[in-house]
């Protein structure tokens, strides 16, 4: 299986844009990382929240990309 982030807007459906990356990985920590360094990015084209799967399977999330206030 491989693991990927679902994004999601601020009602919790699924964006399906053209221009996001969506990239698959070989491990959560793989996934991980690349949240880690691309989050301001996803956040700035309209993504609110993840949620990550491995395969068709929720692993966690939805997690926020916007700060708590």
């Amino acid at each position: 299986m491989s693991w990927s982030w679902r994004y999601e807007g601020a009602d919790g459906e699924p964006i399906e844009a053209s221009e996001l990356p969506t990239p698959e990985f070989p491990t959560q920590a793989d996934a991980e990382s690349w949240l880690g360094e691309n989050w301001r990015d996803l956040r700035d084209s309209g993504v609110e929240q993840v949620t990550l799967l491995n395969g068709d399977v929720i692993v966690y999330g939805p997690m926020g990309l916007r700060p708590q206030s």
